[in-house]
């Protein structure tokens, strides 16, 4: 099971952070602070897998990759290979490069929800639903068609029974 996902900037600001696991705010920033500092301490030529016990417990690992100003991280147990989260952390940067022509931490910033849409798509409740960049693509590309239809419908209503009321 993947425990959490974070997206954290080269001076240690947590961009996401999503836990799927229960934990209270303090201990959620708490475990950012320590997962920052175990990636802004590695070398540039070690692995990208890191044993986590000694911050999430027993029986988990960490997953990153550093693209330019950020960290993506998947904390995840036993059940789950490590070269498939390191996948994963492919697929959802891809999926995001292809909604923001070449994604950076502004964009992140900007557009948090939809990244959380693009990560809900990949992964739910810890579990992997889709490994595929264009498949979560038309997904997320569907659920702004919808959201956009259903503003566009929200307000009609409103100016309707305004106009009628004169």
């Amino acid at each position: 099971m993947i425990r959490s996902v974070m997206v954290i900037n080269t001076q240690g600001k947590p961009r996401l952070a999503k836990f799927y696991e229960f934990q209270p705010v303090e201990k959620q920033q708490e475990l950012i602070r320590s997962v920052y500092g175990v990636l802004s301490s590695r070398a540039e030529n070690v692995s990208n897998f890191v044993d986590a016990e000694s911050i999430f417990g027993a029986d988990t690992r960490l997953v990153y990759k550093h693209f330019a100003t950020l960290y993506f991280v998947f904390v995840f147990d036993s059940s789950e290979n490590e070269l498939a989260m390191l996948d994963l952390i492919q697929v959802f940067v891809e999926t995001l490069d292809k909604c923001f022509k070449n994604v950076c931490e502004l964009d992140v910033v900007l557009n948090y929800s939809k990244m959380h849409t693009v990560l809900d798509e990949i992964i739910f409740g810890g579990q992997v639903l889709e490994t595929s960049s264009t498949e979560v693509m038309k997904a997320v590309e569907e659920i702004s068609r919808l959201e956009s239809a259903s503003n566009a419908i929200s307000l009609v209503p409103k100016s309707v029974s305004a106009w009628q009321s004169r």
